[in-house]
């Protein structure tokens, strides 16, 4: 109807005002040139209108890739602060472990404290520390004869021959029992470690009616405390491992009666999650002795 009401005004003008063919092939060209405009600017309007509302909703799902990375970001970050590592040969720990560790480091000896060079040194002093305290061997006869190193995330707990065995024997002594009872305490507080029972003897060669070899008598006396750990103290079997090494790992040389007392030891070799290891010599999760 629109396009009908120019043309009758046109020639009434034209039949009022005699207005030339010129002016208004003019006029006529101009309404079809702004028809034409008006048409492409609706055309543009819907084409912007649908390019925005796709921008808006690339926005928003930005929006929400974003919120989701900072969720993300939030959760690694809580993982990173219990995560450990490793990286070559170093330990490589968390920041509350770095902490725990700074607090015990603050009550180890000082002579001792000036040894430990590097990080790995630091850790094996306050993991020492706290273990020692946590198994609390001062009231063990002979408790020197207890020593307790870690290598990396490996926890190392050496026990002399004589605070566990009778001479060419495998039957754990019963003074034993309270210190067996203090490391099966530690083990059964975190389900994650798994723990190695790995006897050593002197080179002397022994072979008697129940005892063939050195061999024989490292084996029997890793599994005799391992037996004790299930049985008697109800560490789960399936976490204890029983090996012998005889006399092929001694830590001096076999040359007289005091380094062979050495070399006769039993290792408790823990193998945990440092971090939780870590806490729970610490005193956080409540272990008693």
């Amino acid at each position: 109807m629109k396009s009908l009401i120019i043309p009758v005004t046109i020639f009434a003008l034209l039949a009022t005002s005699c207005v030339s063919k010129k002016k208004f092939v003019a006029l006529e060209t101009k309404y079809t040139d702004t028809k034409g405009s008006l048409q492409k600017t609706t055309l543009e309007k819907e084409a912007l209108a649908a390019k925005f509302a796709t921008i808006e909703r690339r926005v928003e799902t930005y929006n929400q890739k974003i919120n989701s990375l900072k969720s993300d970001n939030v959760t690694l970050e809580k993982e990173n602060s219990l995560k450990l590592d490793m990286v070559g040969n170093t330990a490589v720990i968390s920041k509350e472990t770095r902490l725990l560790m700074n607090k015990t480091l603050a009550k180890v000896d000082a002579s001792k404290l000036a040894g430990a060079k590097n990080l790995k040194d630091s850790l094996n002093l306050a993991v020492a520390y706290n273990l020692k305290q946590s198994i609390d061997i001062s009231d063990l006869e002979n408790s020197d004869d207890v020593n307790i190193n870690i290598d990396q995330t490996v926890v190392m707990i050496s026990v002399s021959d004589k605070l566990l065995f009778n001479t060419a024997s495998y039957q754990v002594k019963r003074g034993a029992y309270k210190l067996i009872a203090k490391l099966a305490a530690i083990i059964k507080s975190e389900p994650s470690m798994d723990v190695m029972i790995e006897g050593h003897t002197d080179s002397r060669t022994i072979s008697n009616a129940v005892v063939q070899d050195n061999w024989d008598l490292s084996v029997k006396r890793a599994t005799s405390i391992v037996r004790l750990l299930e049985k008697k103290y109800n560490v789960e079997g399936s976490r204890l491992i029983a090996s012998g090494r005889g006399s092929t790992m001694p830590l001096v040389d076999n040359s007289s009666s005091e380094n062979r007392r050495k070399n006769r030891r039993t290792r408790i070799v823990i193998l945990p999650n440092l971090d939780k290891f870590f806490a729970i010599l610490a005193g956080e999760t409540g272990l008693k002795n």
